[in-house]
C-alpha cells in the first residue's frame, strides 16, 4: 500500500514504515502529524485518486529528527569585470518516519 502526499509545496510517494526529508515542519523530535493532503492511494490494484484530494484519506507520521542539510555554496561570477560573489545557503528539514495510510 502506498500514498502520494502533498507538503511543502511538494509531492512525495510513501509507504508506511518509510524514512522521509521534507521541508521543515516547526514540531519537534517525537511529535506526531496528520497529513490530509493525499492525491491517490493505492492498495494493489484498488487504487483511489482525489480531485485535488482523497475524500477520508489521511496519513499518519512520527517526527524523528529536524535538522539542516549539506551547505550549497552559489557563485556569482563576471568575467573583466573584477566581480565575484559568493553565498552560501543550508536548508532546513524535518524527517518523518510514516506510521499509517488510511483511506476511506
Amino acid at each position: 500500500m502506498y500514498a502520494v502526499i502533498e507538503t511543502g509545496g511538494k509531492q512525495y510517494r510513501v509507504t508506511e514504515g518509510q524514512y522521509l526529508k521534507v521541508e521543515k515542519l516547526g514540531l519537534e523530535e517525537g511529535a506526531s502529524l496528520e497529513i490530509d493532503k493525499v492525491l491517490m492511494v493505492a492498495n494493489g490494484d484498488d487504487v483511489k485518486i482525489g480531485a485535488p484530494y482523497v475524500a477520508g484519506g489521511k496519513v499518519t507520521a512520527t517526527v524523528k529528527s529536524v535538522g539542516r542539510g549539506k551547505k550549497i555554496r552559489i557563485i556569482k561570477f563576471r568575467r573583466r569585470k573584477h566581480s565575484r560573489t559568493t553565498q552560501g545557503h543550508r536548508q532546513s528539514y524535518t524527517e518523518i518516519l510514516i506510521t499509517g495510510i488510511a483511506a476511506k
